[in-house]
C-alpha cells in the first residue's frame, strides 16, 4: 500500500486520469435508475486524496476545466437561454427558477445559525443540493479555503436523487395529461393531384394553399420527376413530394391535393436523386440556405438539414453550421459537385476554430475582471459567471465577421464533459484529507442541511409551476433540471414525460441559475465569510 501511496503522490496526472477512469466505472452503476454519472468521479477522487494527499494536481487544471466546461454550455444554449428570456413560457419558467433559487438561498442561510455550520460548508450545501460545479469553485474562490467542498460532497448524492424523486412522486399523485410529441424527423408523403380545383393552376399558387411548415420537394408532372418550379401548371395525376414537420401537415395536405401515391417519385431516380451530404467546409458554414450558390449551373432542390438528431426544413433564413447533414434532391452527374461544394467530410462534426474559442474565452475571463460595486459589499468581480454570461451572448450571435462561435453538438459535448470531469477529478484529490475529517465530525447535519436546501429549491418550481402557472408537467419537469443543473435529472425527465420539452426548459433555465448560484454563494461569503 505504501508504495501505491508513493506512486500517486509523484505521479499527480497520471493520478488525476485514474481517478477519472475509476469515477465514471462507479458512475455507470445504475441502482432502479438512479446513477452518479460524472458525479461519482469526486467521490472517487475524494477517497484518493484522504489515501494520498500529495497526490492533488495543480489547482490550474481544475480551473481550466470548469472554464472549459461553463464556455461549452454557454455557446451551445446562448440562443435559447435569450429566447426564453423574452417568450411568454420563458418569462414563466425564468421567474419559477428565480423563486425556487431565493427560497434555496434563504435556507441554506437559515441554518447556518440553525445548526451551528461553517459559511463554507453552508455555501458547499447550496451547491452539492443543486449540483452546481461552477458554484462549489465560486464559494471556494471566495471563501480561500476547500470548507465547500466538503458540503458539496456531503450533499450530491441527494442533489441527484431528490429531485428525481420528487418529479416520479409528482406524476404518480397527479397523473398529468401529456400530449405525444411530435417527431424530430421530417415526414414525407408523395400526393397525386385528384382535387379538380387545382388542375391548370401554377405550383406556386398550390403552396400558397398549403399548411405552415410544409413545403414541395419535387414534382412529377408528365411521367418524369422535376424540381418545384412556381411557374410548372398541374395536370390531372402529377403528383407532388411534400415534407412537413408533423404527420398533420401531412394529412392536411392530402386533403387538399388528393390522394397518397408511394413510390410514383422514389421509385424513378433517372432525372433527381436524393443526396445527404455533411456541411464541412467553411465556405458554407455560417452562410443561410438562401444563399447558398453551388456553382456548375445545374438545378438542386434542398429537402433538409439534420442537425444533431433533429430534421430542420430548409428556410431561406436557416444559418448551416459545422456537422450539419444537408439532404438535396439533384441529378446523379451533379453529385460529385455537390460533395465539393459542402466538404462532405465527417471531421465536420467535430471540427472547430481554436482561434474562437481562444478569444472567446480570454473575452469571458476579462469580462469576469471586471469590477462591480455593490452597495453595502464593495466592489464584485463576476469570476466565471462573466465567462459563462460572455459564453452566452457570442452563442447567441453564432458568429461575428469570419469567426464562428458556434462549434458542432459533438465536438461541444467532449469538450464540456472532459472539462466538468477534469475539474471533479482535481478538487476532489485536494479536498480528501479535510472532508473525512468534517463528514465524521458532522457528516449527518450536513446531510439532513442538504435534503432542506434541495426540498426547498424543487418543491416551489413544482407546486408554483402546476398549481398557480398552470403550465404542462414536462415543461415544469425541464424548469426542474434546468434549476438543478445535472445531466441525469434532465434524462430522467425526458423518460418519465417521453418530450422534448425538459431539454428546452433545461436550456433555457441552466445557464442563468448557474449565473445566479454563482453570485449567491459569491455575495453569501463576502457577507458571512469574513
Amino acid at each position: 500500500m505504501e508504495y501505491v501511496i508513493a506512486l500517486l503522490s509523484q505521479q499527480p496526472l497520471m493520478t488525476l486520469f485514474l481517478v477519472v477512469a475509476f469515477g465514471y466505472l462507479l458512475g455507470e452503476v445504475n441502482i432502479k435508475g438512479f446513477s452518479l454519472g460524472a458525479g461519482a468521479v469526486l467521490f472517487v477522487a475524494l477517497f484518493v486524496g484522504w489515501l494520498a494527499p500529495k497526490s492533488a494536481p495543480a489547482p490550474l487544471v481544475g480551473t481550466l476545466g470548469l472554464a472549459l466546461f461553463l464556455y461549452c454550455v454557454g455557446i451551445q444554449y446562448g440562443k435559447l437561454f435569450f429566447t426564453g428570456l423574452v417568450s411568454p413560457t420563458g418569462r414563466k419558467a425564468n421567474l419559477l427558477a428565480l423563486i425556487g433559487l431565493i427560497v434555496a438561498g434563504a435556507a441554506a442561510l437559515a441554518s447556518m445559525n440553525l445548526f451551528g455550520l461553517k459559511p463554507g460548508y453552508v455555501l458547499g450545501v447550496f451547491a452539492g443540493s443543486g449540483t452546481s460545479t461552477p458554484a462549489l469553485q465560486a464559494a471556494m474562490s471566495s471563501l480561500g479555503n476547500s470548507d465547500p467542498a466538503v458540503g458539496y460532497s456531503a450533499t450530491y448524492p441527494f442533489g441527484v436523487a431528490g429531485p428525481i424523486l420528487v418529479m416520479y412522486l409528482a406524476f404518480f399523485l397527479f397523473k398529468p395529461k401529456i400530449e405525444v410529441p411530435k417527431s424530430a424527423a421530417l415526414d414525407f408523403m408523395e400526393i397525386a393531384v385528384r382535387n379538380p380545383d387545382l388542375f391548370g393552376k401554377k405550383l406556386g399558387d398550390v403552396l400558397h394553399m398549403l399548411p405552415s411548415q410544409t413545403e414541395i420537394a419535387a414534382v412529377r408532372h408528365e411521367g418524369r420527376n422535376k424540381f418545384p418550379d412556381p411557374a410548372l401548371v398541374l395536370g390531372p395525376d402529377d403528383v407532388l413530394m411534400i415534407t412537413s414537420a408533423t404527420e398533420a401537415g401531412l394529412e392536411e395536405a392530402r386533403k387538399i391535393i388528393g390522394e397518397a401515391a408511394p413510390g410514383k417519385i422514389v421509385m424513378d431516380r433517372s432525372a433527381l436523386d436524393y443526396f445527404r451530404v455533411f456541411a464541412s467546409k467553411r465556405a458554407v458554414v455560417g452562410t443561410a440556405l438562401g444563399d447558398l450558390k453551388i456553382p456548375g449551373g445545374f438545378d438542386y432542390q434542398l429537402v433538409q438539414v439534420t442537425r444533431g438528431d433533429s430534421d430542420l426544413l430548409p428556410r431561406r433564413d436557416l444559418i448551416l453550421e459545422f456537422g450539419d447533414r444537408v439532404g438535396l434532391l439533384v441529378n446523379r452527374a451533379n453529385a460529385q459537385a455537390v460533395r465539393a461544394f459542402f466538404g462532405d467530410s465527417i471531421k465536420g462534426t467535430a471540427d472547430l476554430s481554436y482561434i474562437s474559442i481562444g478569444l472567446g474565452m480570454a473575452l469571458g475571463l476579462l469580462v469576469g475582471l471586471i469590477p462591480l460595486p455593490i452597495p453595502g459589499l464593495g466592489k464584485l468581480t463576476l469570476g466565471f459567471a462573466g465567462l459563462l454570461l460572455t459564453a452566452l451572448v457570442l452563442g447567441y450571435f453564432r458568429r461575428s465577421g469570419g469567426l464562428h462561435w458556434t462549434m458542432p453538438l459533438s465536438a461541444n459535448l467532449v469538450l464540456r464533459n472532459l472539462g466538468l470531469t477534469i475539474f471533479l477529478a482535481q478538487v476532489g484529490i485536494s479536498c480528501g484529507p479535510k472532508f473525512a475529517e468534517a463528514l465524521a465530525e458532522s457528516g449527518f447535519l450536513l446531510v439532513f442541511d442538504g435534503v432542506l436546501v434541495l426540498m426547498s429549491l424543487v418543491l416551489p418550481v413544482m407546486i408554483i409551476g402546476m398549481v398557480v402557472f398552470k403550465l404542462p408537467f414536462d415543461e415544469v419537469c425541464g424548469v426542474v433540471g434546468g434549476v438543478t443543473g445535472n445531466p441525469a435529472i434532465l434524462m430522467y425527465a425526458g423518460k418519465l414525460t417521453g418530450t422534448e420539452k425538459p431539454d428546452v426548459g433545461y436550456a433555457m433555465i441552466f445557464p442563468g441559475a448557474t449565473v445566479m448560484k454563482i453570485l449567491f454563494v459569491q455575495i453569501a461569503a463576502a457577507i458571512w465569510g469574513g
